[in-house]
């Protein structure tokens, strides 16, 4: 493993470099100009109390940042120096900030990157529902208390310009680029059949006589143009799609055009970083947190979850966790299920929403070399770097804390955390530690249970990663609070014979309809009018042992005691193509319950009656797992006693409502 500074930088570029490892001592300031607080609730949530740590104030706000495109620390933010500046020569953008934080805080802040606009953590971390984990309001809305007990300020700012507006969704407003004009490519899909249909355009178009569309029923599949496929303007924004007879729901249209004005959607990064160091460093009156001239932070920790995560980690590649004056912003960081990808955010014409995976959105720019935080070669591209290359040089880089689901390595290529373009092991840093989740969908909610779907072949996964986020945000928690080790990476790796190629990963189970789909990993050259893949990238996965199960990574009690095999993928209902999966779900499959049933279906997995004879042997199994766990700091008590009082319940395998 290399850990020093590069020689060859192709990526960067000597100036950018330069400048960065000679930037003069600056003053303490801040980038938000202005910090306006909408308004301040006090005994939020109902007025509900989280112990010791009293009842939460819920404050939102409106913040104003300024970027001077001279300063390096904003050089690698796209189409910066183009866009209008301000009387003092800076680009400005408003970001909408929420903030929740208990009477008795810890001194900890945990920003959450939003995902569309949403708040995700309040459901994974506190069990709330989806809609209350939004919107925050009730006492109901934050769940089993988790965050709030833990005596977390809680902050969310918006970043992406595409998301969507609604309640309780914060929006980002970024500088425009009249006149600029460039290729862009729109993806649509429809369930029904009913045409013609009406489509927004990510981008207005500069010219409507250079628009093309084109079809095709699998992202396997050619595209086509078909007779009767038609494509026209209502305006520069909306188009209608006349839809080709007998043309299959959920089939892929894609449209391209000359788009006119880009937004500075990389700004949104920058949003990230300058919320988070104001809040934590400002001491002034602005500063809602800021008690007798003290910010009231102690240290930072950033987060996100799928999208989200894959913003930390451009986040990370762009060098943002350096603040303006070159101080640290997050002491530690956690992308939850980004994989090995990032996201289509710092680029002219940017569309970050965009979410490629077996089916939809594909060739998007969000899967791109570095797919890894060490520095590594692209045997493909010829280019050298790294997602830590940045924060290397300035000594900025966070303590990293990554969770993948098993789909992660099935819809969004997460061996290449592990490996090199070539597949060949990688070393992760000291400061890096991963974790897979193993048997597990993309996610879930807390009370998920296994159920049919009409689009796929198998009963979905159940599995929650609810225990497993908590027990690491307390591991995270206490690295950067005190420097307590957390547990060591719990990931399959070529080096310990646990990730595997396709044909390898499972014994023949003969119920088990994996055919060697995956996500393949391309090198797309995003071309006009259409992109086109240069190479492919190979792809391994988790080697499962005799019970079905993924041997390696974070193993809840419902596997270390199974009673079904629980996989991250699950095959399109139908579908035969190599990479025709259903998006960010997970299968399951019960185990036979009897020896004699299980040898008359020639299945290799062990019985429910071989596993566990008596009636207690079952709870008696969970509780040696969760004691396990518990001592290897992989689960917390409060999760553990739940984890067997659902199994003596008959619920922790979750295989029934």
């Amino acid at each position: 493993m290399r850990t020093g500074i590069p020689t060859r930088l192709r990526l960067l570029g000597a100036a950018p470099l330069a400048l960065l490892l000679a930037l003069p001592a600056a003053p303490a300031r801040s980038e938000v100009t202005r910090f306006e607080v909408l308004s301040r609730e006090a005994g939020a949530l109902g007025g509900r109390e989280f112990g010791a740590r009293g009842a939460a104030e819920k404050i939102t706000a409106r913040a104003t940042i300024a970027l001077d495109p001279a300063d390096p620390r904003n050089a690698l933010i796209a189409d910066l120096a183009l866009a209008p500046r301000n009387a003092e020569g800076r680009v400005e953008a408003v970001t909408d900030v929420t903030i929740l934080r208990p009477a008795r805080p810890s001194g900890t802040l945990l920003f959450e990157v939003l995902n569309r606009g949403r708040k995700l953590v309040t459901g994974w971390a506190q069990d709330a529902d989806g809609a209350g984990a939004i919107r925050l309001e009730r006492p109901e809305d934050a769940g089993n208390g988790f965050l709030l007990e833990q005596g977390h300020t809680l902050v969310w700012a918006a970043w992406q310009i595409d998301s969507p507006a609604g309640p309780n969704l914060p929006q980002l407003q970024v500088p425009t680029l009249p006149g600029i004009t460039g290729p862009v490519r729109d993806e649509v899909t429809f369930e029904d059949a009913a045409s013609p249909r009406r489509v927004s355009l990510s981008y207005p178009a500069a010219d409507r006589a250079s628009a093309r569309i084109t079809v095709r029923d699998r992202a396997d599949q050619e595209r086509a143009t078909p007779e009767g496929l038609g494509l026209r303007f209502i305006d520069d924004r909306t188009v209608e799609i006349d839809r080709p007879a007998g043309a299959a729901p959920g089939a892929l249209y894609e449209i391209t055009f000359t788009a006119r004005d880009p937004k500075v959607s990389g700004m949104g990064l920058a949003a990230i970083r300058d919320v988070t160091a104001f809040l934590r460093r400002e001491g002034g009156a602005s500063n809602p947190l800021a008690t007798d001239g003290r910010p009231g932070i102690d240290r930072a920790i950033g987060l996100g979850i799928s999208q989200s995560g894959r913003v930390l980690r451009d986040f990370l590649y762009y060098g943002m966790n350096q603040d303006e004056a070159g101080r640290l912003v997050f002491e530690g960081m956690m992308p939850i299920i980004p994989g090995a990808r990032r996201s289509f955010t710092n680029a002219r014409f940017a569309q970050p929403g965009r979410n490629p995976g077996p089916q939809y959105d594909r060739q998007f720019p969000v899967l791109q070399f570095p797919f890894t935080y060490p520095v590594s070669d692209d045997h493909l591209s010829g280019r050298r770097d790294g997602i830590l290359l940045r924060c290397r040089l300035t000594n900025t880089c966070p303590r990293i804390i990554h969770m993948d689901s098993e789909f992660e390595f099935w819809g969004s290529q997460a061996s290449l955390l592990v490996t090199d373009t070539r597949g060949n092991h990688l070393d992760m840093p000291a400061d890096v530690r991963l974790f897979l989740l193993s048997g597990a969908p993309h996610g879930n909610p807390w009370n998920a249970v296994a159920r049919p779907s009409a689009a796929c072949a198998m009963p979905l996964n159940p599995v929650n990663g609810g225990p497993a986020l908590r027990a690491l945000l307390a591991a995270m928690e206490a690295w950067v609070r005190d420097g307590t080790e957390p547990p060591s990476s719990r990931f399959p790796m070529r080096s310990q014979g646990t990730l595997v190629t396709a044909a390898l990963v499972y014994p023949a189970i003969p119920a088990l309809p994996y055919r060697g789909q995956y996500a393949r990993a391309e090198w797309i050259e995003q071309g006009s009018p259409l992109p086109r893949s240069r190479g492919e990238y190979p792809v391994l996965l988790p080697r499962a042992g005799l019970d079905g199960n993924a041997v390696a990574g974070l193993r809840l009690p419902l596997l270390e005691a199974p009673r079904a095999t629980y996989v991250g993928w699950n095959p399109q209902n139908g579908a035969e193509g190599q990479q025709e999966l259903c998006t960010q779900v997970g299968g399951v499959l019960p185990f036979a319950a009897t020896r004699a049933e299980r040898e008359a279906a020639r299945d290799p997995r062990p019985s429910l009656e071989e596993l566990y004879p008596a009636p207690e042997a079952y709870e008696a199994a969970v509780r040696g797992a969760a004691a396990r766990l518990v001592a290897e700091r992989m689960l917390l008590p409060r999760d553990a006693e739940a984890a067997i009082a659902q199994a003596r319940e008959g619920r922790l395998a979750r295989l029934s409502p």
